[in-house]
């Protein structure tokens, strides 16, 4: 307990022992304050670090030892001590040196008739630190919290795009809990619909002991090979069926996966052989859908257009890697389904990564099925095949006709000029017996310019030697 000196003022009255003892144990700090506002006394408790800077508040005002932003606290909390309401308390920061700012909740009592009043302050440091606890707890809850919605966006998003039917059964009552949108498909029936449905009712009575022995492995630790089951109503179109056991919230469930894929019969061989060929093929390979959309590609598809496997490419379109956008594929579509085929179409091939280069294409329709589907091969043009083939031009009109739809317009435009004017030059050649200086005259070009341009159409061998005067 701290005195404050007496400055010519009453000196504050004394605490009794027993008094300190119950004001310690009542609160963590205790100020005496006289009736001109000023600390006479201070008491600590146990819970409060007995520092000097607490003894240096001894002979202040009140005003000066808090917070500017809590000063206008202080006033009323001594009024009310002294007219006897003491059932308000307030939260004070009082600067104390070398601890700084400690945030106390503060209620006064009158302590005698000279209007001493005696603050009992509890430290509110443990409960700020619990808060910020709660606070840090708080939000590593919200972080924990959103890493499992993403998981579990992830697993739906898988979920629903799966490929093949996906059931997910509780191992002890052996009824579907969740279903993705193919197992709906293959069953004949709504996902909801298929939701608490023993999954034995789902599969036909034959089936049922293959499926059983499956799940009895399973649960046993196994990992059996996949059986072939049918399912009600199904008999002619059995499914490769495997099983997965695993835990969530301590239940035990079984994932099951299925797809028509073993219904298929076996390629005869020499399917297989053509299958292996085209996988092997140097040129790429697609098989796109009517919507455009691939449907298969070989490895060197992958390759050309930068891309790791066929898996990112099925449902793509092709025009994202094949032609000028909305231009090229239609030219080539158009023809086939007029024709049957194109060959040798010229055309660009791009990547995702912004790189392009000109290649050779060439394309049939098919049924696969009763669904028509068509088939491209594309061969890439390298700069030096680009030049012969960009000066190789036709040879008649007709020849120039069948390029329509193959050749861009701008191709054909510096291609019928050229054939335009070999044309011409043949012709004076022809009136002119062969005489070079009068085809020349005859096309108003000189000598030398004619021999260029015999030069350049491979007319003769464009030698002025050769020419008959």
């Amino acid at each position: 307990m701290h005195r404050a000196p007496s400055r010519g003022r009453k000196s504050a009255p004394r605490l009794s022992d027993a008094s300190s003892r119950l004001i310690t144990a009542t609160s963590d700090v205790a100020f005496v304050v006289d009736d001109e506002g000023v600390i006479a006394d201070v008491t600590l408790g146990e819970g409060i670090e007995p520092k000097p800077g607490w003894k240096k508040l001894v002979g202040k005002p009140c005003l000066e030892v808090v917070a500017t932003d809590t000063r206008t606290k202080i006033e009323p909390l001594l009024r009310e001590a002294r007219e006897g309401r003491t059932k308000r308390s307030r939260e004070l920061n009082v600067e104390v040196e070398g601890l700084g700012e400690i945030p106390l909740r503060v209620s006064g009592v009158l302590l005698d008739d000279e209007r001493h009043v005696v603050l009992l302050g509890r430290d509110l440091r443990p409960m700020s630190a619990l808060q910020q606890r709660l606070v840090t707890t708080q939000q590593a809850v919200d972080r924990e919290y959103g890493r499992l919605r993403q998981a579990d966006t992830r697993y739906r998003v898988l979920f629903h795009v799966a490929g093949e039917g996906v059931l997910v059964v509780d191992a002890t009552t052996r009824r579907v809990l969740e279903a993705n949108p193919m197992a709906a498909t293959i069953l004949g029936e709504s996902a909801q619909a298929l939701q608490g449905q023993p999954v034995d009712d789902l599969v036909d009575g034959k089936s049922r002991p293959a499926l059983h022995a499956l799940v009895a492995a399973v649960e046993a630790g196994a990992r059996p090979s996949d059986v072939q089951i049918a399912f009600v109503g199904q008999k002619d179109r059995p499914v490769t069926l495997s099983a997965s056991l695993f835990r969530q919230s301590s239940t035990a469930l079984v994932l099951f996966r299925f797809s028509h894929t073993a219904s298929v019969a076996p390629a005869s061989p020499r399917a297989a052989r053509m299958l292996a060929v085209l996988d092997a093929m140097p040129d790429g390979i697609v098989v796109t859908g009517e919507d455009r959309r691939i449907l298969a590609t070989n490895d060197a598809f992958c390759e050309l257009i930068q891309q790791g496997n066929e898996n990112q490419l099925l449902g793509q379109p092709l025009d994202r890697w094949l032609g000028r956008p909305n231009v090229d594929l239609n030219i080539i579509l158009a023809n086939v389904r007029e024709h049957g085929s194109v060959r040798a179409f010229s055309t660009i091939v791009r990547s995702d990564f912004g790189s392009s280069q000109e290649a050779l294409v060439t394309a049939v329709s098919a049924l696969d099925g009763k669904t028509p589907c068509f088939g491209f091969t594309v061969r890439p043009v390298s700069s030096r095949m680009g030049a012969t083939t960009a000066t190789a031009m036709p040879r008649s009109l007709d020849q120039l006709r069948e390029l329509v739809g193959r050749v861009p317009l701008k191709e054909l435009v510096r291609e019928s000029a050229d054939l335009i004017e070999r044309l011409c030059i043949e012709a004076a050649l022809d009136v002119s017996g062969n005489n070079r200086a009068s085809a020349a005259q005859l096309l108003g070009l000189s000598r030398q310019g004619l021999y260029s341009k015999l030069r350049r159409h491979n007319l003769g061998d464009g030698d002025a030697e050769n020419d008959v005067s």
